[in-house]
């Protein structure tokens, strides 16, 4: 197995292990503190079932089946297909899954560690990929902070809501997905948790907030929390903690949760296909008693 960083420090790409056979505990626990490092990883030229994927996923904890309840894999409902493709005039898949710069599972009690994608079919155009998807570290995103601001937030928490990200696709992007139903919000009603959270893997602190989910600074006055989580968004999105991944069919694409916010990129139109199959990893073994 090698680890092949890539230049700015974050993103890091591993050769020569096959994600279909089984893997040693020493194996999985590289990866991990590759992943905890690097942020996000990527393994080229994978050929799996989605039995395999979801296989491998579990290694890493809980595999969370998502709330919105649709668009799995017929027999592992672990296994959700993000694909704008149709097949007698439906969709196969949740088509803008991730449109816009948020981190997954920040709106449930048990956080995210990680989401791990299979490409299996990549749009192309010209020659170059479409559909990338984009990070921010947010390792560097804490260290760049004010020094006042990490003073002041220390010990606060934020509340997070999965109805704000679901609301902005239905408003913001014409998204056909439709409203929550009321049964599907009490599944997942807002949650608060730290404003930085210390990595369990590298140790160092993280700014747990992003723009899809994050609503409220609870010990702030509405004002205070309003003007604060607006710099918040501005200072993680900027372009010196950013990294983009360009997708290549078979490639498996794993990142930390934790350490990054992300975003899927939606440059490619209706008869551009694409079709990627994912796993959602639940923090709940390094996160067990937090909450």
């Amino acid at each position: 197995m090698r680890i092949e960083p890539k230049i700015g420090g974050m993103g890091a790409t591993i050769y020569d292990i096959d994600l279909s056979q089984p893997l040693t505990e020493e194996r999985y626990r590289a990866i991990e503190q590759a992943l905890g490092r690097y942020g996000v990883i990527s393994f080229p030229k994978q050929a799996l079932t989605a039995k395999q994927l979801r296989d491998y996923a579990e290694n890493f904890g809980t595999l969370e089946i998502n709330v919105a309840n649709m668009f799995h894999d017929p027999e592992y409902p672990e296994v959700m297909i993000l694909s704008n493709i149709k097949e007698d005039g439906k969709p196969i898949g949740l088509s803008d899954a991730g449109q816009d710069w948020h981190t997954d599972m920040s709106y449930s009690k048990t956080i995210a560690f990680s989401n791990i994608l299979y490409g299996i079919k990549i749009p192309m155009r010209d020659g170059e990929p479409l559909g990338n998807t984009e990070f921010c570290n947010m390792h560097a995103a804490y260290e760049g902070l004010p020094e006042t601001l990490q003073l002041e937030l220390e010990g606060m928490t934020i509340t997070h809501d999965f109805n704000k990200f679901w609301e902005m696709m239905r408003r913001e992007k014409g998204s056909t997905r439709p409203p929550l139903t009321e049964e599907q919000r009490k599944r997942k009603p807002p949650v608060s948790h730290p404003v930085f959270l210390t990595h369990p893997i590298t140790g160092r602190k993280v700014l747990y907030a992003n723009p899809g989910y994050s609503m409220r600074i609870n010990e702030l006055s509405e004002a205070r929390s309003n003007e604060v989580l607006e710099f918040l968004f501005q200072h993680q999105l900027q372009e010196k903690y950013q990294y983009r991944h360009r997708w290549a069919q078979g490639d498996v694409l794993m990142w930390d949760n934790m350490g990054t916010i992300h975003n899927a990129v939606a440059d490619y139109g209706p008869d551009e296909h694409r079709l990627i199959k994912r796993c959602q990893v639940m923090a709940d073994k390094y996160f067990p008693d937090l909450y």
